[in-house]
């Protein structure tokens, strides 16, 4: 999407993610000096992962390059988590504690996701308000 659609696109709805054109500027920068770096650390990130293709696209990473951090950044993730899955999956009908536990853990993870995008909106919209002043 960022290839494709460019900085004209996140100009015009930038809005609807909280992002003006001086934070377009700021990430452009910052992307141009440390994108690699930056797709490497954030590909080993739960959900952060997801969006990091976006300024990779705007700053046009060669695609090579970006498909390389990618790979060194996703690999460890995935092989943790089949890790995980293989021994979880040994126990996971015969250990009715362990099915517990993890839907516990799906209430959690869930609250502070939405806990965290609350904060995150908040804080922006206070920003822009205070901008607006």
């Amino acid at each position: 999407i960022g290839a494709r659609g460019g900085r004209h696109m996140v100009e015009r709805w930038g809005a609807w993610i909280l992002l003006d054109r001086d934070e377009l500027d700021r990430m452009q920068r910052y992307f141009t000096r440390f994108g690699g770096v930056t797709v490497l650390i954030c590909r080993l990130l739960p959900l952060v992962r997801t969006f990091i293709a976006l300024p990779a696209g705007l700053a046009r990473m060669p695609r090579l390059r970006f498909h390389i951090y990618t790979f060194a950044g996703s690999w460890p993730w995935c092989f943790g988590l089949a890790y995980a899955g293989m021994k979880l999956g040994q126990r996971w009908d015969s250990d009715p504690r362990l099915r517990a536990v993890m839907q516990q853990l799906d209430g959690l993870v869930a609250a502070a996701l939405l806990i965290g995008i609350g904060w995150f909106a908040w804080l922006r919209w206070r920003h822009r308000i205070g901008r607006s002043r």
